[in-house]
């Protein structure tokens, strides 16, 4: 049996997943609540995994957004 980070990690993967495609973000909050109801150790595990994910997306969104900023206030000099 898989152990329980596993099938966590696993089941995030496949939520971000769903949550794309139907274009709900908070799609997570009800898994949670579902893996609650049998195990709250899953549910913990799951919530860590997708808000890791979650602040991996966000933390990269930042950067591309900050780097662009730069770029537009700072370009390079294309002259000879």
């Amino acid at each position: 049996m898989a152990d329980v980070v596993s099938m966590a990690n696993k089941l995030a993967e496949e939520c971000i997943a769903v949550q794309t495609e139907l274009g709900n973000d908070r799609l997570f909050m009800e898994v949670a609540q579902v893996l609650g109801a049998s195990s709250q150790t899953l549910e913990e595990a799951f919530l860590t995994a997708i808000r890791t994910r979650m602040a991996e997306v966000a933390g990269r969104k930042f950067l591309a957004m900050k780097l662009k900023e730069h770029r537009a206030a700072n370009p390079k000099d294309t002259g000879a």
